[in-house]
C-alpha cells in the first residue's frame, strides 16, 4: 500500500492568532482605562470616544470602498482601536469637528494612504494626535478638571496637567519639591488633568497585565521604555532634585504608560526581533525625557514614538532574529 505524501509551501505550523483576535484582545485591555475616563470626565469622555470611533470606522469604510476599491474590513478591529486610541490622546472637551478631522488624518493619512493595515510605518492614532496638537494647540491643551467636570462637555472647568505645571514652575526658578501638584496616589488612581487615556495609571497597568497574560504583546518594549525613563530621570533627579522631577512623577504623568503599553507596542510600527524591541523602547524613553526636560512641549511621548517608528525599518535591517536552523558556534 503506497503512502501519499503531501507537499505544500510554508507555513506548516498554524497558530490560533488572527488579526481580529489580537485587535479585540487589545480592546479588552483598554476597557479599564475607558471606564476610568468615563468616571473622571463623564459625558465629555463618552462624546469624544464615540465620535472618534464612529468617524474612524466611517473614514475606513469610505476610503477602502470608494478610493482603494477594496472590500471594507470594518470588523477586524483595527479602525475601532485607532479611534479609541485617538480619543485617549485628546482632552474630554475637544469639539466634535476637531475630533472628526483627527480621525480623517489618522485613518486617511496615517493608515490608508500607505495601503491599509500592515503597511503603515507610523502609528495612525499618534499621527492624528500630533496633527491636532500642531493645528489646534489651544483646544488640545485645554484640560478639563476631573470629577468636577463630569456633567459638562465643551464648557467644562479646565486646568493645567501636572507636567505643564512642573515645566512652567521649574522654568520660573521654583524648586520641584515646593510645587503644588496632585499626590502620587492621586496620579496612580487618575485624579489629575490630562487626556482621557492618561488619567489612571492603575487602569493602564491592569491592561498591561492582561496583554502579557494573553501573550498579545511581550514585555520588551514597555519595560525598556519605562526602564530607560527611570534610569535617566533618576540620575538627573539625584544630581539636582530641585530642578528635575523624580522618576515616579515621570512614569505616572502624561502619556508615558499609555504610550509604552498600547502605542509603542503596535505590531506594524515596532521591530520584529526582541533585541530590536529593546533598542526601540530604550530610544523612545530617552527621547521622551529629552523632549520633556529640554524641549518646548511638556510632553514628549507621542513625538518620541513617531520618531522611532521611522527608524523601525533600519532596526529590522540590522537587528534580525536568528534564522530557523541556523548553525552557530560548537555546531549547536
Amino acid at each position: 500500500m503506497s503512502k501519499l505524501i503531501t507537499v505544500s509551501p510554508s507555513p506548516h505550523n498554524y497558530g490560533k492568532d488572527t488579526v481580529e483576535r489580537l485587535m479585540y484582545g487589545v480592546l479588552i485591555a483598554l476597557l479599564p482605562t475607558l471606564a476610568a475616563s468615563i468616571y473622571f470626565y463623564g459625558i465629555g469622555a463618552i462624546v469624544v470616544t464615540l465620535t472618534a470611533i464612529v468617524s474612524s470606522l466611517m473614514f475606513e469604510f469610505l476610503i477602502t470602498k470608494y478610493m482603494l476599491k477594496r472590500k471594507p474590513s470594518l470588523f477586524d478591529g483595527s479602525a475601532l482601536i485607532t479611534g479609541l486610541l485617538l480619543a485617549f490622546n485628546v482632552p474630554s472637551n475637544l469639539p466634535i469637528w476637531i475630533i472628526i478631522i483627527g480621525s480623517l488624518v489618522a485613518i486617511g493619512v496615517g493608515k490608508m494612504s500607505f495601503g491599509g493595515l500592515g503597511n503603515n510605518p507610523f502609528n495612525p492614532a499618534l499621527v492624528g494626535r500630533v496633527f491636532l496638537l500642531i493645528s489646534f494647540p489651544v483646544q488640545m491643551t485645554s484640560w478639563p478638571t476631573p470629577i468636577v467636570s463630569r456633567m459638562a462637555y465643551t464648557d467644562a472647568d479646565t486646568g493645567a496637567t501636572p507636567l505643564a505645571i512642573v515645566s512652567e514652575k521649574i522654568g520660573n526658578g521654583e524648586k520641584f519639591s515646593e510645587i503644588d501638584i496632585p499626590s502620587y496616589s492621586q496620579m496612580f488612581l487618575g485624579n489629575m488633568g490630562g487626556s482621557l487615556g492618561e488619567v489612571a495609571a492603575v487602569a493602564l497597568l491592569l491592561g498591561l497585565a492582561y496583554l502579557l497574560i494573553k501573550k498579545i504583546i511581550t514585555w520588551h518594549i514597555p519595560v525598556s521604555i519605562l526602564g530607560s525613563v527611570t534610569i535617566l530621570t533618576g540620575i538627573m533627579w539625584l544630581i539636582n532634585p530641585n530642578e528635575y522631577a523624580d522618576p515616579v512623577f515621570h512614569i505616572l504623568t502624561g502619556g508615558m504608560l499609555l504610550g509604552a503599553i498600547f502605542m509603542a507596542t503596535d505590531y506594524v510600527t515596532s521591530p520584529m526581533s526582541k533585541k530590536g524591541m529593546l533598542i526601540f523602547g530604550t530610544m523612545i524613553g530617552i527621547l521622551t525625557v529629552v523632549i520633556r526636560v529640554f524641549g518646548a512641549y511638556p510632553e514628549g511621548m507621542s513625538f518620541a514614538i513617531l520618531i522611532m517608528n521611522a527608524f523601525v525599518p533600519l532596526i529590522n535591517m540590522y537587528v534580525k532574529p536568528k534564522r530557523f536552523g541556523e548553525v552557530v558556534k560548537n555546531g549547536k
